[in-house]
């Protein structure tokens, strides 16, 4: 039986292969078996972007052109963007009602993008609350199934305790969803951290052959490895952790993990194998984004009839709500 699903990103601009492997390719999967709407959500951009939001809209349209490039089809789920359905605003606020200033101070993550991003000022009451906004957008849709990475859950329980909250005082109006963890493969930027944008350490989905190899060709290594001749530890090289994810040709993945560990090969020859497997994957990707960047009247059709689909569940939500709550019905 197929239940409804929702997941969304903030718009960032160009999507990079860290989210191809975390979620796109899962999202692909769960638009095949369910209900699906997936939302590009830029209000949540203007949580710590709120200085300078003339990069938001064209930030919009390169997310939506890479989840289309990755296989998310118009036909198979709902493809939208949060700010063109006004009734993520409407449920934020009164789920904004209910919320325990407690529950947000203890949001795992608070304190630590915080620190992580001190380039920004953050002592804004959208950055405390936005575990409420993206309460309302999963919410708003009744989803029952939430894909998250296992270090996202505990924001996904808030979204569940709120739910709970609105629901014992107004009756059972929400549906609390259930977290679908997924696997989240390792995806080390080429500075060994994290890949982000933020760090400048991505590679793009976007990204050409040339530029590709580029980024490989300075990644770092294992540090031991000063020369040609030392042998490696591929456990603990983040090259490697892309070739697991990369890389599907099994028997040159362990001749590869046993030339590291005898200096059989050397780490050049290593980056320039993982570039084929990076790029035979990104190639398709290329291919289709061409295709949506000279055709931007599609683009703005898809937008246009995802809000048209998700405002009519949405409003369905709302009317629900707004009944229990007590508000005088509109004439």
């Amino acid at each position: 039986m197929k239940q409804r699903v929702f997941s969304g990103m903030r718009p960032t601009g160009q999507l990079h292969i860290g989210h191809l492997a975390g979620a796109l390719t899962n999202w692909v999967k769960l638009q095949e078996e369910h209900e699906c709407f997936y939302s590009v959500v830029d209000w949540h951009a203007l949580m710590s972007d709120y200085a300078d939001s003339s990069k938001l809209e064209s930030n919009c349209r390169e997310v939506v052109i890479d989840w289309l490039s990755a296989g998310l089809d118009p036909e198979k789920c709902v493809i939208f963007v949060q700010s063109h359905v006004p009734q993520h605003a409407e449920l934020h606020l009164a789920l904004s009602m209910i919320t325990p200033l407690g529950w947000l101070y203890r949001c795992p993550t608070y304190k630590e993008q915080i620190i992580n991003m001190q380039n920004k000022d953050l002592s804004n009451y959208a950055f405390l609350g936005y575990p409420v906004l993206m309460a309302a957008d999963i919410l708003l849709y009744k989803a029952g199934i939430v894909p998250v990475g296992e270090d996202q859950s505990a924001h996904l329980e808030i979204t569940r305790e709120i739910a709970r909250r609105f629901n014992g005082f107004f009756g059972d109006v929400l549906i609390e969803p259930q977290i679908l963890l997924t696997p989240t493969p390792k995806v080390p930027g080429t500075d060994g951290r994290k890949m982000s944008k933020s760090y400048g350490n991505s590679i793009n989905m976007a990204d050409s052959s040339g530029e590709v190899w580029n980024k490989l060709r300075t990644m770092l290594t294992d540090p031991a490895r000063e020369k040609r001749t030392d042998p490696g530890n591929p456990d603990i090289c983040p090259v490697w952790d892309l070739h697991k994810v990369f890389n599907n040709d099994e028997e040159q993945k362990k001749e590869i993990y046993e030339g590291c560990k005898t200096a059989g090969i050397g780490c050049i020859d290593c980056k320039k194998m993982l570039a084929v497997h990076v790029d035979r994957v990104l190639a398709p990707i290329r291919e289709k984004r061409a295709f949506y960047e000279d055709n931007p009247r599609l683009l703005e059709d898809i937008l246009r009839e995802g809000a048209v689909k998700a405002g009519a569940a949405a409003r369905i939500t709302m009317d629900e709500v707004n009944s229990a709550i007590g508000f005088v019905r509109r004439g």
